[in-house]
């Protein structure tokens, strides 16, 4: 609780505070400079019209957005610039970009500026700025200076234009064609696909494997019988889609239900590839790759079926 000692000078205080504090508060804010980049315009014709606010660097401020008001004008776009301050004094600026279809002769236009001082908002308006209309027309009343019309029927040849619509609409048709001859027929597609793949790789098999034989009959090397015998594996590893290349002899035969064909082949062949191979039993080795050859090829004709 707070008490007064001299009455008087308590009851004239308020009063000679409040004309400091009333002019605190009614400082107004700086005017704002707005204009016309030109003073002449036509109609529909761009026009700028240049925004420019300095004041005190601290000070909040907010300029007009397309949403603002900008009759009899209409609003098409508009540039902003960086704040620039110099000695103390903050300048913003912005051009907007404007047009008009109103017939009067002089038109006007004044942008506020926003100002946020705390919780309020103070809009500040500079002075109206005006321009001038220029009419093209000729008034109604000089109707006898008019000059003669002339006469024109030449057709003017016009370029065609790319009709996009149609061409997305048929791009489109044959999409939805194309997907659905895909789902339709995606099952016959997807065998012969697989039929030409199985095709293939048994062309190739049979060539690398007669390769790998030539070369056998030339050299004798055991390396030459150890690599007809992966590549038989790994075919038949594609063709059964197993795991048959990483399978031992043993499991191999038992794969194929003790098959005397895979069974003699596979035993000559270790014989050569983990013994020394003898001048005698390159006939066996022979007989051993047309059982395994055969015995491919059989494999791949009950797959086809």
């Amino acid at each position: 609780m707070s008490f007064c000692f001299l009455p008087r000078l308590c009851r004239r205080l308020p009063l000679l505070l409040l004309p400091g504090l009333a002019l605190a508060q009614t400082t107004p804010p700086p005017i704002p400079q707005g204009r016309f980049l030109k003073q002449t315009t036509l109609v529909g014709e761009p026009l700028d019209y240049e925004l420019r606010y300095a004041h005190a660097p601290d000070l909040e401020v907010v300029f007009p957005d397309s949403l603002a008001r900008f009759a009899p004008f209409e609003y098409v776009g508009k540039t902003f610039y960086p704040t620039r301050t110099r000695r103390g004094v903050s300048l913003d600026r912005a051009v907007y970009h404007l047009r008009t279809f109103r017939l009067d002769s002089v038109q006007s236009l004044a942008l506020p500026v926003a100002v946020l001082q705390g919780p309020d908002t103070l809009s500040v308006l500079p002075l109206p700025s005006r321009v001038r209309l220029l009419r093209t027309a000729v008034p109604l009343h000089s109707a006898a200076a008019l000059p003669a019309l002339r006469q024109n029927l030449v057709l003017v040849p016009v370029e065609p234009i790319f009709n996009y619509p149609y061409w997305l609409a048929g791009a489109l048709a044959v999409l939805l064609l194309l997907a659905g001859g895909a789902a339709l027929f995606r099952r016959g597609l997807v065998q012969r696909y697989a039929a030409y793949k199985r095709r293939k790789n048994h062309g190739y098999f049979l060539a690398q494997f007669a390769r790998h034989v030539e070369r056998f009959e030339l050299s004798r090397s055991a390396t030459n019988v150890e690599r007809a015998v992966v590549l038989w594996k790994n075919y038949l590893a594609g063709l059964e889609n197993s795991g048959l290349n990483s399978f031992t002899t043993r499991e191999i035969v038992a794969y194929f239900e003790n098959d005397s064909d895979v069974r003699k082949a596979l035993n000559a062949t270790d014989k050569v590839i983990y013994g020394n191979v003898q001048t005698e039993e390159a006939a066996e080795v022979d007989r051993a790759f047309q059982r395994l050859r055969g015995f491919a090829e059989r494999r791949y004709a009950s797959v086809t079926e």
